[in-house]
């Protein structure tokens, strides 16, 4: 009997550790025809029929090349020969999306995505990333300056609002295991050109920092990268706990719209404070504070000297007495 080859040992574990928590139901798998989506494909078909759970694969063509139907196509003839249902979803990706053309194929992507696991009555949806797309993730969260937040890169499993989990067991698994898993199976492998495409600030971490920063630094940044999420979220959910317990000692509803303690944000530590107003502004009106936004509002409670109202996305935040009002700007 042949020994395993170790990327296929290693992906098949992988996958094996976030399936085992899932109750046997269908479990849908994002599936690209790249080499991490068809690792984690096939290495989900052979370890969910161990556990007696379904797997579907979701072909997503958002139209955004020449010939993306037949790249579909083969993608679900894959799916099918590794004994997996393949479902072909077509989708429309808004050019006019704020955040520009990544994140608008990303939420058709997860859209469709979502709406299968609803028709399946799957309660996960399997996703590809992998080590080296968490280390991309962080670096270009430290690039942005825009806090720990960004920093923790992505959650290995995740809830949306409806429940649904996203789940991502590759996190821990290099890119180049990926590709090895598939020489190994004997899995033809799909190159997505939007990957060399440098116009893409994902791209160009991926084919020019990282290496620069590799060549210059030495071995396992991408691994440094990656553990520096991993602490962050676990910083970062037992800090949530810590500020869920503060907002409901100091935060009550007003008329116009939420008001907060000048008093006890000022006598809080400033990383507790600033979290405070960016979670009850975001919570309360759906939007987000820069820091700049968040340390003038601060000074409201910290730096007191009468100043006036500050306009923010979507509200105002006024000093009243002893208190902070978050009010919706009006029309």
């Amino acid at each position: 009997m042949p020994s395993l080859a170790p990327a296929v040992a290693e992906v098949r574990r992988a996958v094996r550790l976030a399936l085992a928590p899932l109750i046997a139901e269908p479990v849908v798998v994002g599936l690209s025809g790249g080499a991490d989506s068809l690792a984690l494909t096939a290495a989900s078909a052979f370890e969910a029929a161990k556990l007696g759970i379904r797997v579907v694969a979701v072909i997503v063509d958002h139209g955004l090349q020449d010939g993306s139907d037949a790249v579909a196509a083969r993608a679900a003839q894959q799916a099918a020969a590794l004994g997996v249902e393949g479902i072909v979803r077509r989708v429309h990706v808004d050019a006019r999306h704020p955040d520009g053309p990544e994140a608008a194929a990303r939420d058709a992507r997860r859209g469709a995505l979502a709406a299968v696991a609803r028709e399946q009555g799957a309660n996960a949806v399997l996703l590809g990333q992998t080590l080296d797309d968490q280390a991309e993730t962080v670096l270009l969260g430290l690039a942005r300056g825009s806090g720990a937040a960004s920093l923790q890169g992505m959650a290995a499993v995740s809830a949306d609002a409806s429940g649904l989990q996203w789940v991502r067991p590759l996190l821990g698994v290099r890119r180049e295991t990926t590709r090895a898993f598939c020489a190994a199976s004997d899995l033809p492998v799909w190159d997505d050109p939007h990957n060399l495409d440098d116009r893409y600030a994902r791209v160009r971490a991926r084919r020019r920092v990282l290496p620069v920063l590799e060549a210059e630094l030495g071995p396992g940044i991408a691994e440094a990268l990656a553990r520096t999420a991993e602490q962050l979220r676990e910083d970062a959910e037992a800090f949530d706990e810590m500020i869920h317990e503060t907002i409901e000692d100091i935060v009550e509803h007003a008329e116009a719209g939420i008001s907060v303690s000048a008093a006890a944000l000022a006598a809080n530590p400033a990383a507790l404070r600033n979290r405070v107003i960016r979670l009850v502004v975001d919570s309360e009106f759906g939007v987000g504070l820069t820091r700049t936004q968040t340390l003038e509002v601060a000074r409201l409670a910290t730096d007191w000297s009468g100043q006036g109202p500050i306009d923010l996305p979507g509200c105002t935040a006024t000093r009243a007495g002893g208190r902070i009002v978050f009010a919706a700007r009006q029309r």
